[in-house]
Order: C-alpha cells, then sequence, then structure tokens
C-alpha cells in the first residue's frame, strides 16, 4: 500500500503553503502530492487568498521538489482544452524529470464554471468531450517523434499535428481516471487509465465499481492487473482521542463522521481502515489533508501508520 497526499488549495492556500506541504510530504516519504484542479471554494470558507492554477502550481514544484511524484485529482476537462493540456504536462514532466501524472475528469462544479466564465454543457456532453480529449492527448503523447498526428473529433479535431513536446516518462506519464459512474466510466478507464481512483467511497462500494471497472478492461481484452486502484480519503488521525478531536474540530468535522467515511482515529484505527481498503484491492490512498498548516499530522502519519504498513 502506498501513501499520497491530496490537497484542496481552493478551500484557501497559498503556493508557499503547498510547496511546505510537497516538502514535507516528500521528507515524510510520501509517494506523490497530489492537488485538486478548482477555481472556486466549497463550503464555509473563505478560500482566501483565492484559488490558484493546479498546472502552475505543478510546474513550481517540479522545480522546487526532488523526488515526489506529482498529479491532479481531478482535472476538469472543461477547464482546458486537450492539445494545450497535453504541451503543459509533457513540459512540467520535462521539469521535473518524469514525476507527473495527469488525473482527469468531465468536471461536476458548475458554480465554478459561472463564476470564472467556462462553459459548461451537460453531461453527456461533458463526457464525450473527456473521451476525445484523452484520445486527443494519448495520440499526441504516443505519436512517434518524426511523425504527424490527426484525429477526426467532433469538439476537438486535430489535423497536422508535429504532437510535441515528449514527456519524459514513457510511453507516456500516467493517466487517472475515477468516479462511481457505472457505465461510461468503466469503459473509459478500461481503455485510458493507467490507475482507478474513488474519491470518498466506501469499502462496499469500492468493492463494486472496482468489479465493473474489471469487467470493462475484460470486456476489450485488458488484464485488469495492469490498472493501479486507489482511494482518496480525508485523513484525521492523532496519537489519543483529545488529538483526534482537535484535528477534526479544525477542519470542521466531527470524529464520529470521520471514523465512519474517512480514515480516522489513532494510528492503529488509520492502520485498520486501510487495511480493510486493501482487501477490497486498494494499491494506493490518497490522503485528503485539509489543514495545510498543520505539518505535524503528514510527520506522525509517516512515522506511525507508513512505517508500519
Amino acid at each position: 500500500m502506498e501513501l499520497r497526499i491530496f490537497t484542496e488549495p481552493q478551500q484557501g492556500a497559498s503556493y508557499d503553503q503547498l510547496l511546505a506541504v510537497a516538502r514535507c510530504a516528500e521528507d515524510a516519504g510520501y509517494g506523490a502530492f497530489f492537488r485538486s484542479d478548482h477555481y472556486l471554494k466549497m463550503g464555509d470558507v473563505s478560500g482566501d487568498p483565492g484559488p490558484t492554477d493546479a498546472w502552475t502550481t505543478l510546474a513550481g514544484l517540479a522545480r522546487d521538489t526532488n523526488r515526489i511524484r506529482l498529479g491532479t485529482l481531478m482535472t476538469a476537462a472543461t477547464f482546458r482544452l486537450p492539445g494545450p493540456l497535453a504541451i503543459t504536462v509533457a513540459q512540467i514532466d520535462q521539469m521535473s524529470d518524469g514525476r507527473v501524472e495527469l488525473g482527469i475528469g468531465t468536471g461536476w462544479y458548475a458554480e465554478e464554471h459561472t463564476a470564472y466564465g467556462i462553459p459548461f454543457p451537460a453531461l453527456g456532453e461533458r463526457f464525450d468531450r473527456l473521451e476525445e480529449q484523452l484520445a486527443v492527448i494519448t495520440g499526441l503523447w504516443d505519436t512517434p517523434a518524426g511523425q504527424r498526428f490527426q484525429y477526426d473529433g467532433r469538439y476537438y479535431p486535430v489535423v497536422d499535428s508535429p504532437a510535441l513536446p515528449k514527456p519524459v516518462q514513457q510511453p507516456r506519464p500516467p493517466i487517472l481516471l475515477g468516479g462511481m459512474g457505472p457505465k461510461r466510466t468503466p469503459r473509459l478507464a478500461a481503455r485510458y487509465a493507467d490507475e482507478f481512483n474513488l474519491p470518498f467511497a466506501s469499502v462496499p462500494d469500492t468493492v463494486a465499481q472496482f468489479d465493473r471497472v474489471r469487467a470493462a478492461c475484460t470486456e476489450i481484452g485488458r488484464d485488469p492487473a495492469e490498472m493501479i486502484w486507489s482511494n482518496a480519503l480525508v485523513l484525521c488521525c492523532g496519537r489519543d482521542d483529545a488529538e483526534v478531536a482537535r484535528r477534526a474540530a479544525a477542519i470542521g468535522r466531527e470524529p464520529d463522521e470521520l471514523r465512519a467515511n474517512g480514515v480516522a482515529g489513532t494510528p492503529a484505527e488509520v492502520i485498520d481502515t486501510i487495511g480493510r481498503y486493501a482487501e477490497a484491492g486498494s494499491q494506493r490512498i490518497y490522503f485528503q489533508v485539509l489543514d495545510l498548516t498543520d505539518l505535524a499530522h503528514l510527520e506522525l502519519v509517516a512515522s506511525e501508520v507508513m512505517a508500519k504498513l
């Protein structure tokens, strides 16, 4: 089981705060630092100083960190055109010496689109656009150097592209897809994903959706063992109940609710929860860290949980 850190900067974070978390995660031995890709805060927080762009952040972290992998859960396909996104990710992959991963989805948060003038089509069209984006991005990266790429898409036709630049990672940076959609999500994951991620899902729901994606892989002749399986869950760990309660209060949550729906409690409880997800087939856990000032939280989990898995 690999442990990764997942942040939500739209809730309020500067680049320097994100860098501090990423460097702490790197020093503590976590496998990756991921961030959300949102332009508007959620819930009863100020969101100050305002949103930070996911790929601008990762470009900075590519130069300001050394070993930790970097990625998004999940970039919204509505935010960017596929050609420029392929260029951006390939460039940051070069800047980081091959440490970038692309998590991408349809986009779902209507209010952030209207708040910043971003078109927000109906769900069916968003899935159609995501499928074309995946075809274009992977096609550009997979095209051999010196050859041209073409794609006859409805939304994103590509004509005579030199398909440059190329990422460092070969055949390409890992692509993450996820979500609980019962039909199109499994089919897209089977075709394009290197990793399938479920955010904030229970163990039974994890088992059911992993099974759907495995079936979709088998249907197209892909070995499901080629896929990495992962979950994202909110983290709230403390040495004792008082510390758990303090950390839960800091993010506006209740300890019992976090124990039921996240990875929460003492290190022993956290290890037990991780074990249940491992039995469901999960190979990576992305800890959603909501208090970005509490670096001791990450260090505690590294020393008392990660070291014992």
